[in-house]
């Protein structure tokens, strides 16, 4: 059981670790974590497109029935916010998904879903490992039944009904668009381009076949991953308006325009932030390492801006708690109001097919740095081995300089690491990572090479501590 861990979103190894025995000793701890909370309405298990994920999503299935849960399992693989969409649709107590996400093959995961179908917050997930335990399982006739049912329908008329609201009108009109759609071979495929179709838009597919190695790489939507996406929708001669990708499990999104390739996920949160308070109102809530760009677009608004730490919990428990128009992160994860609380990239497809309609990224974005000022990031990683970076974080807050590439610090945050706010508005954030054993540090600023001073600069700064 020592080699089961919970992290910033669920249990993730190798699978030489992540085994059959352990997965159903999750599941039992799962099942003991429900019943504690008085839940007795069925759960999910969701599964991604990985070789193994279904097979342990039917040992998850069958601790939970031999737990006395009726257990729902999706007919396919497929997305993890279609099963946190399930969730508070159909009134379940939870769900578990298998899924590693973005990382390669030979990895899968396993992430608990609570009730209300955002992330699980520490207090879930400590719990759950807390009470890690040999399965002990009902008699026969005492178990919960497990069912295949059709949950991606549901979702997508959801989706349809909810940007359609969002955007002012009673749906989504993709009449005239053609987007080229990047599933990376994971469950975004004949989910997401649907979607899209059946909004009206012609689909150009890449990568929309199951291929349980997903072609030798990582589905993970970064510049890098995308090439062929990048080509065909910035080549002169293309007859494509947009490019959309997802990841290996479809909660996250990227964007490809014709004048800039993958767009900087800062740059497409401003944009749908943007085109949402077109026609509605209300506050958005981003990460600490997530562009400033938002907070200058609410201020002239008259909206307000929440700042978390990283990671998606705490963006949608804070969207719950100030009843947020929109909050994600620079990964790409995002949701809007009237949604789940959970990242989707399905939702987040569509509402960028209708962003783009409406006013085409690439002017969109020219028009709000024309009207609030250029905005540049980046961010790097250093290595650090997870049992120092407490200590170099303690030894940081005794080195926090007094200026950095030659402007004064003015503020530090410390809500995530340490986040130094410089006099002329660009600010440094050092934190840690929660899911390898390296150091980000992030900066922004108005040009790519001030930038650049800023991470050569956090570099030295945090170099000699590690």
């Amino acid at each position: 059981m020592d080699q089961i861990a919970f992290g910033t979103d669920g249990w993730r190894a190798t699978l030489d670790t992540f085994t059959d025995e352990r997965v159903r000793i999750v599941g039992q701890a799962v099942a003991d974590h429900l019943a504690a909370a008085g839940r007795d309405e069925p759960v999910a298990v969701g599964y991604d497109a990985r070789e193994t994920s279904e097979g342990f999503a039917e040992s998850l299935a069958e601790v939970l029935a031999g737990n006395g849960f009726d257990v729902l399992l999706p007919e396919r693989d497929a997305p993890t916010p279609v099963i946190a969409y399930a969730i508070v649709d159909r009134g379940l107590a939870g769900a578990c998904m298998v899924t590693a996400s973005h990382n390669p093959p030979e990895y899968n995961g396993v992430k608990f879903i609570p009730h209300d179908g955002a992330p699980a917050l520490p207090e879930d997930t400590e719990d759950i490992v807390a009470r890690l335990a040999e399965p002990d399982l009902l008699p026969e006739g005492e178990r919960g039944e497990i069912t295949r049912v059709d949950l991606v329908s549901d979702h997508a008329d959801a989706a349809r009904e909810v940007v359609g609201a969002a955007t002012g009108g009673d749906g989504v009109d993709l009449d005239g668009v053609t987007v080229a759609y990047d599933a990376m071979h994971g469950s975004g495929r004949g989910v997401t381009d649907a979607l899209l179709e059946s909004a009206g838009a012609e689909v150009v597919r890449l990568r929309c076949e199951r291929d349980v190695t997903f072609g030798g790489d990582s589905p993970e939507p970064s510049a890098a991953h995308l090439e062929e996406l990048t080509a065909r929708v910035t080549d002169p001669d293309s007859d494509v308006d947009l490019g959309i990708a997802n990841d290996g499990d479809a909660d996250r999104i990227a964007v490809v325009t014709p004048e800039r390739g993958v767009l900087n996920a800062n740059l497409f949160y401003a944009a749908c932030y943007d085109r949402l308070l077109e026609h509605d109102s209300g506050p958005a809530v981003r990460t600490v390492s997530t562009t400033f760009l938002v907070d200058r677009i609410a201020e002239a608004h008259g909206e307000k801006v929440y700042e978390t730490p990283v990671g998606f919990k705490w963006v949608a428990e804070a969207m719950g708690d100030c009843d947020a128009l929109f909050g994600g992160e620079e990964s790409g994860g995002f949701t809007l109001r009237g949604h789940v609380r959970e990242k989707d990239g399905v939702l987040m497809a569509l509402l960028a097919a209708g962003t783009h309609a409406a006013e085409p990224f690439d002017d969109r974005v020219d028009r709000l740095l024309d009207e609030h000022g250029a905005i540049a990031s980046g961010r790097v990683s250093l290595d650090c081995p997870d049992d120092r970076k407490e200590a170099v974080l303690d030894e940081l807050e005794e080195h926090i300089p007094d200026s950095v590439a030659g402007h004064g610090v003015a503020k530090v945050v410390t809500l995530d690491g340490f986040k130094l706010l410089l006099e002329n508005g660009s600010w440094l954030l050092v934190r840690p990572s929660g899911t390898e054993p390296k150091l980000r540090v992030y900066a922004e600023a108005d040009s790519e090479a001030a930038v650049d001073d800023l991470l050569a600069e956090g570099r030295e700064i945090v170099d000699p501590l590690i």
